[in-house]
């Protein structure tokens, strides 16, 4: 005789969930009944804990593709800096020469061709300029703001505000709203 009559017929829908539970937890249910609660108290704690760092990892990814793009922007809209740095030197020395030049001496036939190369050369360096967000920092007659002037000597003036821009000693530019290079300036104090 077999034990197949003493034990009770399982149905078929109880074993697949049960199957793959461990014996141990099988064997004493009710002895059981307060570890399978713990561990399911384990497992929800678990779920969680592996739900947060999901979100982590999803607000991280975003912060480094928004820190992406715009390392990108700011690649795209400042790559010129160093280019447009050297290029300032050559439009200073366009506007020294065509101050060097004495103004009688600009109506001679073959000074006044020059000075009008040196002008059409220089309006073609400020549209380039222009094209790429490259503009001149205002500095005459207004206020010394250190983040745009570099003070260069402080100059007596009766006309003017101490801490006011009385001479530019070389021009300044901003790259789109990033400062190229600082306008170098006197600036007024009061007389002695």
């Amino acid at each position: 005789m077999t034990d197949d009559k003493t034990q009770p017929p399982v149905d078929q829908e109880v074993a697949k969930e049960l199957d793959g539970v461990p014996e141990e937890m099988l064997d004493n249910s009710e002895a059981n009944g307060d570890g399978v609660e713990d561990e399911l108290a384990r497992l929800r704690e678990e779920l969680e804990t592996v739900k947060q760092e999901a979100l982590y990892a999803r607000a991280e990814t975003q912060n480094v593709r928004r820190r992406l793009e715009k390392d990108i922007a700011d690649a795209r809209n400042y790559s010129a800096t160093s280019f447009a740095r050297e290029i300032l030197s050559v439009s200073d020395n366009l506007a020294r020469a065509l101050s060097a030049i004495p103004a009688d001496q600009r109506e001679d036939e073959k000074m006044k061709n020059i000075v009008t190369g040196i002008e059409a050369t220089n309006r073609e360096i400020d549209k380039v300029f222009t094209n790429h967000g490259i503009t001149r920092i205002a500095a005459m007659g207004l206020p010394l703001d250190p983040n745009q002037h570099q003070a260069m000597i402080e100059v007596p003036s009766a006309d003017a505000e101490p801490g006011t821009v009385v001479q530019e000693l070389q021009a300044g530019y901003m790259i789109k709203d990033r400062l190229l290079r600082p306008a170098m300036v006197a600036v007024a104090k009061k007389p002695d």
